[in-house]
């Protein structure tokens, strides 16, 4: 057993599993945000939506990028897209019908 690998899985996991960390890292697979848009959108305070920000980016989801007083983030991984679509797949009782799940 590689414990060593697995925790790195489960802090993906992790870091996947709030709604609005989800709904940001779809966002992000659509084009970059500064992090006041990620603010408005999320309805949150900034400090809650850096933690969450801060939980995707330690997991290796997320990367972002000073550019000036301004940072802009953006999806680092965008195979996690892949194995959302996937899981979106099994949780509406689909599995297999997206090729990131084929049947077996």
């Amino acid at each position: 057993m590689n414990a060593s690998r697995y925790k790195a899985r489960v802090r993906m996991f992790k870091a996947l599993a709030h709604p609005t960390r989800m709904s940001f890292v779809e966002e992000l697979a659509r084009a970059e945000r500064w992090v006041r848009d990620l603010t408005a959108r999320a309805g949150s305070g900034m400090s809650t939506v850096s933690k969450h920000l801060a939980l995707l980016q330690g997991a290796g989801i997320l990367a972002d990028e000073k550019r000036g007083n301004q940072v802009f983030h953006r999806l680092r991984t965008p195979c996690v897209m892949d194995f959302l679509r996937c899981v979106e797949s099994v949780a509406q009782g689909r599995p297999g019908d997206h090729p990131a799940c084929p049947r077996r």
